[in-house]
């Protein structure tokens, strides 16, 4: 059968990617919507957050790193493989700098705001266990994209990998971008002080 007839073929890594993308999704609804959930019906849940300068920043910088990805994609397309491997190095400096923003925050929240993940200022102690678990989660998720897009950047540069490895690799990434836009609002611009 000829293959260009069967529009909605994937390869293996591909399908293998979308299916785990599924599975994680439903982790972090679950975090989310609990999340959602413990907030609304706290009467004094906190709104610790004066700036959102950090914040606005760590998303400028996802935003800004998906735009990078989907330029090694569509330069792996074109068989250019060193403008691919220099793409997925400028989407890793973006995702490096977003985990050091977070860490940078938790250090304040940490040592400044005395929020901890079983205590803080507010008698509520869900919040910080909350705001750790969810944040946390998804900074471990950059951390391994990040990592993933070392191997398929050093890979592609040397000559190795095809372009369903970039753009599995890219669909990872969006996933993650897709989730900090949606922990953004959820916890940070519903808790910033009046």
């Amino acid at each position: 059968m000829n293959t260009e007839a069967r529009p909605f073929r994937m390869g293996s890594k591909k399908l293998g990617m979308w299916l785990f993308l599924i599975s994680d999704a439903l982790t972090f609804a679950t975090l989310l919507i609990s999340y959602a959930y413990l907030r609304l019906t706290s009467p004094n849940w906190p709104t610790p957050f004066v700036s959102l300068i950090k914040p606005i920043l760590m998303t400028l910088l996802l935003l800004s790193s998906s735009i990078t990805v989907t330029f090694a994609v569509a330069s792996m397309k074109q068989e250019n493989r060193r403008s691919t491997a220099r793409w997925l190095a400028v989407t890793m400096f973006c995702g490096v700098g977003f985990m050091v923003l977070h860490l940078l925050e938790w250090r304040h929240f940490w040592m400044v705001e005395k929020v901890t993940h079983s205590g803080n200022p507010w008698n509520v102690p869900l919040f910080g266990a909350t705001f750790y678990a969810i944040t946390g989660f998804h900074m471990l998720h950059v951390a391994c994209g990040v990592l993933y897009l070392f191997v398929i950047a050093v890979a592609v540069g040397r000559g190795k990998y095809s372009i369903e490895d970039v753009e599995t690799c890219g669909l990872y990434w969006h996933f993650v971008d897709l989730v900090w836009i949606l922990i953004f609002p959820l916890v940070y611009l519903t808790q910033v002080k009046a």
